[in-house]
């Protein structure tokens, strides 16, 4: 039996989309291979993977923690993950497959390579670009220069620890974008690599019987951060009810942290009546929640792929989604791609008051949806998972 390792961060009490690409790999690999999950931290894996409703067997899947305990050690892990690479490492050299589903990982090996949050590449110059933050100049950038050579050059080498621009830059290494938007600005700044897009999972589906759709209901769902603009999705459904003179409601379901953006959207329920928190949504109350609006507003830009906009349009929803990241690649079509508030405003009241244009996004919404439901999805992680457990022994190590 082939031995396969899977290295992740970590499960936390907010569960996303990139927590179900390693569940929902060891959950296939599983079925032929003796797997290995290596973690930063401890993780209740058994309940997120229960939440996420993918099929483990715990008794089988070995659990290590690669991240050192000692504070010392953990914050210079945190700069150089010599601790964690030291790991990985040992542990690779028992694994007949390496797999990170967290970006760039060094095994010491070559292994293969999913991207996981663009946020936390590693790179403080990728992430600069990422955020749009001009280039730093003067001695500033003589700084950022002269401490990125002295890591690149002296520091990682003595310590045996790749950065993710060495990884990348090696052929032997397969990495594996979350779409097309993310493979474009990745080659933009490190140049050409060894890369094959793979859509990250999308497996949850609806399975109840469909509720009554209230056609002036419109929803987002996720983690209530700032980075998902939420604000923004406020401000867009206030200015297409003033557009359409409609009615339109809006529901922003996610888990009700003590923060202060938590606190800020808060107040603005309290003063628009049409706007409801109705807290986190799971299993059959997320169903629910989703199959009973008619539209969906997403408005985070640098997403690297955004599987609620796969989950609204496979509830029967309308997305209305950024014209930038890869959430405009699920929805497939620039009339339901938006700039400005104001353009997303007037789509989402055209959609509304117009029924013949409503009636034909709706139509082409429901034909996209085929293209990520679980059965697809399932299919395309077999095949690509097979032909890398094929591939065994064709890579040379370094």
């Amino acid at each position: 039996m082939k031995k396969v390792l899977v290295y992740f961060t970590q499960f936390g009490s907010a569960l996303g989309g990139g927590e179900f690409t390693p569940l929902a790999f060891i959950s296939e690999l599983q079925k032929s291979c003796k797997v290995t999950l290596a973690l930063n931290w401890r993780s209740d894996v058994s309940r997120a993977a229960e939440t996420l409703g993918i099929p483990l067997d715990m008794s089988l899947l070995d659990v290590v923690y690669v991240k050192p305990r000692n504070s010392l050690l953990r914050r210079l892990d945190a700069v150089f993950p010599v601790c964690r690479t030291w790991k990985l490492k040992k542990l690779a050299k028992k694994a007949d497959l390496c797999i990170s589903t967290a970006n760039m990982a060094d095994f010491g090996r070559p292994a293969h390579h999913f991207v996981y949050l663009l946020r936390h590449f590693g790179d403080n110059a990728f992430c600069d670009r990422l955020a749009g933050r001009p280039a730093l100049r003067g001695t500033a950038r003589l700084r950022r220069k002269l401490r990125t050579a002295l890591a690149e050059y002296f520091l990682r080498p003595l310590l045996g620890v790749r950065s993710s621009r060495k990884i990348l830059a090696d052929p032997r290494e397969k990495i594996y974008p979350t779409s097309h938007y993310v493979e474009k600005i990745m080659r933009d700044f490190y140049g050409d690599f060894n890369s094959t897009v793979f859509y990250p999972p999308t497996i949850w589906e609806p399975s109840l019987p469909a509720p009554a759709r209230d056609p002036l209901k419109v929803v987002s769902l996720g983690q209530l951060f700032p980075e998902k603009r939420l604000m923004e999705i406020v401000a867009l459904v206030e200015r297409a009810r003033e557009l359409s003179g409609l009615d339109l409601k809006l529901s922003l379901a996610g888990p009700l942290g003590a923060t202060p953006y938590v606190g800020k959207l808060q107040a603005a329920a309290a003063e628009k009546s049409w706007l409801t928190l109705p807290g986190p949504m799971y299993g059959s109350e997320k169903e629910r929640f989703l199959r009973s609006a008619s539209y969906a507003v997403h408005a985070e830009r640098d997403e690297a792929f955004g599987i609620s906009v796969t989950e609204y349009l496979k509830s029967g929803l309308v997305p209305v989604v950024p014209d930038e990241g890869g959430t405009c690649e699920i929805a497939g079509t620039p009339a339901l791609c938006w700039h400005t508030v104001e353009e997303g405003a007037k789509i989402l009241a055209r959609l509304a008051s117009d029924a013949g244009f409503g009636k034909e996004q709706r139509q082409f919404c429901a034909e996209r949806a085929e293209l990520f439901t679980r059965q697809v999805y399932e299919k395309n992680q077999h095949a690509l998972l097979a032909g890398i457990l094929d591939s065994i022994g064709e890579d040379r190590h370094p």
